[in-house]
C-alpha cells in the first residue's frame, strides 16, 4: 500500500473504499499498523478530492487551462492523475521534468517556472522541447538566449502587495517600464515573447488587484505587439488557496476583465497555476508523540520548570516530524500549519490545554506549533494535520511513507472523466477496502 517513490517501480496501490469506508477507516488501519511496528509518521491521501477539485475548476475557470505547480507535491501519484486528467504542468528544476515527462506529457503542455534558472536546467528543457520559460530580468534573457534560442518568453509581472505574508516575501517580476525594457532587449537578442505572467496572491482581499493585474497585462501585451511579437499566451498565476468560496471569488473578479481585455475571440491561450488548489485538502499528516514536558506559566504568559498549583499546566509535545522534516513550510510562512486534531476519543467535559509542538530536533528552529488547545496527551498517542498536501515538497529520503485511498463514488467520476487503469494510469492498482470496527484508541496509543 505503500507509495514507494521511485519510477522505475511500475506500480502504486490505491485503496478502494467500498460501502460505508471512510478516509477515518484508512487512518485508523495505518495508525494500528504503525502502532505494533516503528509508529513512524505517514501521510493518508484521498485521491478522490484532486479528481473533485479538477472537476469544480473545470465547471467555474472552463476557459482557463490548470498547469500543475509540481513544486506544490511531487507525489508521482498525484502527477499521474492530473497527467491522465489532462493538465499540463509548471516545473521548476531537472527531477520534476523528468518525473512529469516520464509520464509521458507533452513538451508543449508544461512551463518551465523560475525566473534564475541554471544553464544546466534551461539546457535540460531544450533537451525535452520544452519551449515555454518564465523570465523577469536581462540577465535571465541573455542566458535564455544563449542556451535556448527558439524558447517561447513568458514575462512576469509584478503585482502589488496586497497583504502582511506577501510583503515579508522576496519580490519577483517585472515592473511595466522594465517590461518595455525586456520586450526591446529580446528583440536585440532574437527570442520570441510569447505572452505574460501574473500571479495574485491568494491571501490578498483587494477585489481591485486582479483589474489592475489585467490590465497592466493588457498593456504588456500591446507593447510586446508594438514590438513585433506574437502574444498569445496569458498566465494568471497561482493564486488559488483551494477553497471553494475562494474560487468562486476569483472567478467573479477575473471572467469580467479576461472577457474585456483578453476575450477568447482572438485565439489567445488563457492558462492558471493551481498548485495548492488540487493537493492541500487532499492531505492528512499522522504524527506521534514521543516526548512530553509539563511547565507552568506565569501571569507574564513565562514559562518555569517547576509547576505550579496556582498555576495553569503548559503542555510541550514532541512529535515524530518536525520543520526538518513535513512541516518545512513553516520556515516560509508561519501560519502554514494547520491546527491538529488528537487521535483518540474526547469527551465534551475533557479539559483543552494550552500546548506548543515541537518537532524531534533539539533545535530551537524545530517549533511546529507555538500554541494551540489540545486534551492532555500521552507518549504514544497520534496527532492528525489536515490540509498537508502542500507541505510534501522536501527530499525523498526524509519524506514519510503516503497512503493512497479514493472512494467507490470518486472513482466512478473518474471514468465518467474517460479515465481508466489500462488505458492512462497504469501505473496505479487499486486494492479493495472495506470498512472494519472501529478499535479504541487504548489499543493504538500505548507509550513508545
Amino acid at each position: 500500500m505503500t507509495m514507494k517513490g521511485s519510477l522505475n517501480e511500475p506500480r502504486f496501490s490505491v485503496e478502494l473504499l467500498e460501502g460505508s469506508a471512510a478516509l477515518r477507516d484508512v487512518i485508523d488501519k495505518h495508525i494500528r499498523d504503525q502502532t505494533l511496528a516503528l509508529k513512524s509518521a505517514f501521510f493518508v491521501a484521498d485521491l478522490g478530492v484532486i479528481v473533485r477539485q479538477h472537476v469544480r475548476w473545470r465547471t467555474k475557470m472552463d476557459q482557463i487551462r490548470p498547469f500543475y505547480t509540481v513544486r506544490s507535491n511531487s507525489s508521482p501519484v498525484v502527477i499521474e492523475i492530473l497527467a491522465a486528467l489532462g493538465t499540463g504542468f509548471v516545473c521548476s528544476n531537472k527531477h520534476e521534468l523528468d518525473l512529469v515527462k516520464g509520464f509521458g506529457v507533452p513538451s508543449q503542455d508544461i512551463v518551465l517556472g523560475g525566473t534564475c534558472k541554471q544553464l544546466s536546467l534551461i539546457k535540460h528543457a531544450v533537451k525535452h522541447n520544452v519551449s515555454v520559460l518564465v523570465c523577469d530580468n536581462e540577465a535571465e534573457l541573455r542566458k535564455i538566449a544563449r542556451c535556448h534560442p527558439k524558447a517561447k518568453v513568458l514575462l512576469l509581472l509584478t503585482s502589488e502587495s496586497c497583504c502582511e505574508r506577501e510583503e515579508m516575501l522576496m519580490p519577483f517580476g517585472s515592473t511595466l517600464k522594465d517590461c518595455r525594457h525586456l520586450l526591446e532587449r529580446a528583440r536585440e537578442l532574437g527570442l520570441h515573447v510569447t505572452g505574460v505572467k501574473f500571479s495574485v496572491p491568494s491571501c490578498c482581499q483587494d477585489a481591485q488587484a486582479f483589474s489592475r493585474a489585467v490590465c497592466d497585462a493588457r498593456c504588456v501585451f500591446d507593447m510586446g505587439e508594438e514590438l513585433g511579437f506574437e502574444m498569445n499566451l496569458l498566465d494568471v498565476g497561482s493564486g488559488f488557496d483551494g477553497s471553494e468560496a475562494q474560487l468562486d471569488e476569483v472567478e467573479q473578479m477575473l471572467k469580467p476583465m479576461l472577457d474585456v481585455y483578453f476575450p477568447l475571440s482572438t485565439g489567445l491561450s488563457i492558462i492558471a497555476e493551481p498548485g495548492v488548489y488540487y493537493v492541500s485538502s487532499a492531505f492528512t499528516l499522522a504524527v506521534n508523540i514521543i516526548a512530553k514536558k509539563s511547565v507552568a506559566r506565569d501571569f507574564s504568559g513565562q514559562a518555569h520548570n517547576a509547576l505550579s498549583a496556582n498555576d495553569e499546566p503548559e503542555f510541550l509535545y514532541y512529535m515524530n516530524d518536525g520543520v526538518y522534516g513535513s512541516f518545512g513550510s513553516k520556515l516560509l510562512c508561519e501560519d502554514s500549519i494547520s491546527m491538529p486534531s488528537a487521535h483518540k476519543e474526547v469527551s465534551a467535559e475533557e479539559p483543552l490545554f494550552s500546548s506548543s509542538l515541537w518537532g524531534p530536533s533539539d533545535d530551537d528552529l524545530d517549533h511546529v506549533l507555538e500554541r494551540c488547545l489540545l486534551p492532555e496527551l500521552r507518549v504514544g498517542d497520534w496527532l492528525l494535520f489536515k490540509n498537508t498536501g502542500a507541505t510534501f515538497t522536501n527530499g525523498e529520503e526524509h519524506k514519510p511513507p503516503v497512503f493512497y485511498s479514493i472512494t467507490e463514488s470518486d472513482w466512478l467520476q473518474v471514468h465518467n472523466c474517460g479515465l481508466t487503469l489500462d488505458v492512462r494510469m497504469k501505473n496505479l492498482s487499486l486494492v479493495l477496502c472495506c470498512s472494519q470496527p472501529n478499535i479504541s484508541q487504548a489499543s493504538v496509543s500505548t507509550p513508545a
